[in-house]
């Protein structure tokens, strides 16, 4: 491990291993940062790290660890990706969530500020907003999260607020829409086998590594009667946090925005969309509505160019499903080659 001490000063990304983490250490590495990745490795995966950049083993609540990595590492900046993120999970087992989401977030921001690290980036989600009355979402409608996976990341920009107020510390907090999409140079994506994710879900259906592809939910007040998302491609999606990190360096104030292109598109739009990518024609069968799924989330995405000086690069769903279309094949190459 290549240590970073003395007056170089470094940036520490929890989760970096993982899906959206993976593509932030790359966009780092691109611009000449110095970056340690802290992960558990309990979703994330060891290959997903470039060798060049440092992967300490560790969990976010363990305060003692992670204040040595802030030592050892000279961090100056978090961005914070770790936590558990699917829905129906956290139903089942909420209290799992409140730890991980929250009681270790709290532990987290506590050694940062304790260390001096003046600037923290977080990973929130529009499950925040609930089952919103109107579409699209700006950042001042109103928080009433059904899941305690949409509680926890509420509980922890509450935290970060008070926090701010209370400390010469600074946040920016950003509620993610739909992800999707991989790095456009191929080199890294969404790598979980049972991801729930709808376009990872539906390019694995066209490879044939589902035998279908299931619609939760054909009769909601929507053009086609199915659920209406916005999609924001994973590399745009880190480059706003490089705008963020780059707004608090140079002295902005604490924000929460919403991360998202402003549109959306159903179900069966992006079914349509990757049968085209990939000329497939796979099975779709039709499921009744999962519990707590709005018929429609779109954000309001006017502030986050207006804050952070920030344009999307990818702003097409056929792009964002090339792209998750390619990795899912690399994936399928590196798993036969094994």
């Amino acid at each position: 491990m290549r240590l970073r001490i003395g007056d170089l000063m470094s940036v520490l990304v929890t989760g970096g291993a993982g899906y959206i983490g993976s593509h932030m250490v790359r966009e780092l590495v691109d611009a000449g940062e110095e970056l340690v990745v802290l992960d558990n490795l309990s979703t994330g995966r060891r290959w997903s790290v470039p060798g060049e950049v440092p992967l300490v083993v560790g969990d976010v609540g363990d305060g003692e660890h992670v204040q040595s990595v802030i030592d050892t590492f000279g961090v100056n900046a978090i961005i914070h990706f770790a936590g558990s993120i699917v829905v129906p999970e956290s139903i089942a087992d909420p209290l799992g969530y409140y730890r991980n989401n929250t009681s270790k977030s709290r532990d987290l921001m506590a050694c940062a500020i304790e260390c001096g690290v003046k600037h923290f980036i977080f990973s929130s989600t529009a499950a925040v907003y609930g089952m919103p009355e109107q579409n699209p979402i700006s950042e001042d409608a109103p928080l009433a999260p059904i899941s305690p996976y949409g509680t926890s990341k509420m509980m922890t920009e509450f935290m970060l607020r008070d926090a701010a107020v209370a400390h010469d510390f600074k946040f920016v907090a950003l509620r993610y829409f739909n992800v999707a999409g991989a790095d456009p140079k191929g080199r890294c994506g969404q790598s979980t086998p049972n991801a729930t994710h709808l376009i990872k879900v539906a390019v694995q259906a066209a490879l044939g590594q589902r035998p279908f592809l299931e619609v939760y939910g054909t009769d909601y007040p929507t053009p086609d009667g199915t659920g209406v998302r916005d999609y924001i491609h994973v590399t745009d999606l880190v480059r706003a946090h490089s705008a963020a990190l780059n707004h608090l360096r140079t002295g902005g104030k604490s924000q929460i925005l919403n991360c998202g292109y402003g549109r959306g598109f159903s179900v069966l739009e992006v079914i349509d969309a990757v049968k085209k990518v990939s000329n497939t024609n796979f099975s779709v069968k039709e499921r009744p509505r999962r519990p707590g799924d709005p018929a429609a989330l779109v954000a309001d995405a006017r502030r986050l160019p207006d804050v952070l000086d920030w344009k999307p690069q990818y702003d097409d769903l056929e792009m964002i499903v090339e792209h998750a279309f390619e990795w899912e094949r690399h994936l399928c190459t590196m798993k036969e080659a094994s």
